[in-house]
Protein backbone atom coordinates (compact mmCIF):
# COMPACT_ATOMS: atom_id res chain seq x y z
CA UNK A 1 0.00 0.00 0.00
CA UNK A 2 1.30 3.47 -0.75
CA UNK A 3 2.29 5.30 2.14
CA UNK A 4 0.19 8.11 0.96
CA UNK A 5 -3.12 6.11 2.65
CA UNK A 6 -3.61 5.03 5.80
CA UNK A 7 -5.50 1.26 6.42
CA UNK A 8 -8.00 1.75 8.96
CA UNK A 9 -9.07 -1.44 8.67
CA UNK A 10 -11.34 -4.24 7.02
CA UNK A 11 -14.97 -3.12 5.25
CA UNK A 12 -16.31 -6.32 7.12
CA UNK A 13 -16.11 -5.03 10.57
CA UNK A 14 -18.31 -1.99 9.79
CA UNK A 15 -21.66 -3.53 10.02
CA UNK A 16 -23.78 -2.39 7.25
CA UNK A 17 -25.49 0.57 8.15
CA UNK A 18 -23.57 1.27 10.77
CA UNK A 19 -20.45 3.73 11.07
CA UNK A 20 -16.80 3.38 13.09
CA UNK A 21 -14.91 6.44 14.36
CA UNK A 22 -11.12 6.79 13.68
CA UNK A 23 -9.18 9.01 16.09
CA UNK A 24 -5.90 10.31 14.18
CA UNK A 25 -4.10 12.14 16.52
CA UNK A 26 -3.91 15.80 15.98
CA UNK A 27 -6.92 15.96 13.82
CA UNK A 28 -11.07 15.77 14.38
CA UNK A 29 -12.22 12.08 14.55
CA UNK A 30 -13.57 10.80 11.34
CA UNK A 31 -16.88 8.78 11.07
CA UNK A 32 -16.58 5.89 8.57
CA UNK A 33 -19.94 5.13 7.31
CA UNK A 34 -20.87 1.72 5.93
CA UNK A 35 -24.45 1.88 3.77
CA UNK A 36 -27.06 -0.69 3.29
CA UNK A 37 -25.98 -0.88 -0.35
CA UNK A 38 -22.50 -1.82 1.20
CA UNK A 39 -20.76 1.90 -0.20
CA UNK A 40 -18.25 3.50 2.57
CA UNK A 41 -18.12 7.17 3.14
CA UNK A 42 -16.26 9.04 5.18
CA UNK A 43 -16.89 12.46 6.90
CA UNK A 44 -15.69 14.48 9.93
CA UNK A 45 -17.54 13.39 12.73
CA UNK A 46 -19.35 16.01 13.86
CA UNK A 47 -22.74 17.28 13.31
CA UNK A 48 -22.58 20.93 11.95
CA UNK A 49 -25.54 22.12 14.01
CA UNK A 50 -24.40 21.00 17.97
CA UNK A 51 -21.28 19.17 16.75
CA UNK A 52 -23.06 15.63 17.89
CA UNK A 53 -21.03 13.02 17.28
CA UNK A 54 -22.40 11.44 13.88
CA UNK A 55 -20.97 8.03 13.86
CA UNK A 56 -23.46 7.12 16.42
CA UNK A 57 -26.47 8.72 14.69
CA UNK A 58 -28.92 6.16 12.65
CA UNK A 59 -27.41 5.52 8.86
CA UNK A 60 -30.59 5.22 6.35
CA UNK A 61 -29.86 5.21 2.67
CA UNK A 62 -27.00 7.75 1.92
CA UNK A 63 -27.37 10.08 4.99
CA UNK A 64 -27.09 9.90 8.78
CA UNK A 65 -28.95 11.44 11.25
CA UNK A 66 -27.00 13.25 14.05
CA UNK A 67 -28.21 11.46 17.73
CA UNK A 68 -28.31 15.04 19.24
CA UNK A 69 -31.08 16.70 17.52
CA UNK A 70 -32.15 14.33 14.24
CA UNK A 71 -30.28 16.83 11.28
CA UNK A 72 -29.74 14.08 8.37
CA UNK A 73 -26.28 15.06 6.90
CA UNK A 74 -25.83 13.80 3.45
CA UNK A 75 -22.98 11.23 3.22
CA UNK A 76 -22.06 11.84 -0.37
CA UNK A 77 -21.58 15.55 -0.02
CA UNK A 78 -21.52 16.62 3.79
CA UNK A 79 -24.75 18.69 3.20
CA UNK A 80 -27.74 18.52 5.79
CA UNK A 81 -30.97 17.45 4.07
CA UNK A 82 -34.29 19.14 4.10
CA UNK A 83 -34.74 22.67 5.82
CA UNK A 84 -31.34 22.63 7.86
CA UNK A 85 -28.36 24.45 6.74
CA UNK A 86 -25.05 23.70 7.31
CA UNK A 87 -22.13 21.12 5.63
CA UNK A 88 -19.38 19.04 7.37
CA UNK A 89 -16.26 18.53 5.60
CA UNK A 90 -16.05 15.09 3.88
CA UNK A 91 -12.74 13.02 3.73
CA UNK A 92 -12.05 10.85 0.15
CA UNK A 93 -12.04 7.01 0.85
CA UNK A 94 -11.03 4.09 -1.06
CA UNK A 95 -12.33 0.13 -0.76
CA UNK A 96 -9.75 -1.79 -1.83
CA UNK A 97 -8.94 -5.72 -1.18
CA UNK A 98 -11.60 -5.52 1.10
CA UNK A 99 -9.51 -2.83 3.34
CA UNK A 100 -11.14 0.80 4.61
CA UNK A 101 -8.79 3.51 3.03
CA UNK A 102 -7.92 7.06 3.41
CA UNK A 103 -5.44 9.82 2.51
CA UNK A 104 -2.76 10.81 4.72
CA UNK A 105 -3.94 13.92 3.88
CA UNK A 106 -7.48 13.75 5.14
CA UNK A 107 -5.69 13.66 8.82
CA UNK A 108 -5.09 17.40 8.75
CA UNK A 109 -8.40 18.72 8.08
CA UNK A 110 -9.34 19.70 11.46
CA UNK A 111 -8.32 23.40 10.18
CA UNK A 112 -11.55 23.30 7.78
CA UNK A 113 -14.29 25.49 9.54
CA UNK A 114 -18.08 23.92 9.73
CA UNK A 115 -20.91 26.46 9.01
CA UNK A 116 -22.97 26.16 12.46
CA UNK A 117 -26.90 26.98 12.17
CA UNK A 118 -28.25 29.48 14.68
Amino acid sequence: MPADWIDIGAVADIPLRGARTVTIAGSDDIGIFRTGDDRVFALVNRCPHKHGPLSQGIVHGHAVSCPLHNWRISLATGEALGEDKGCVPTVPVEVRDGRVLIPRAATVIATVPVARAA
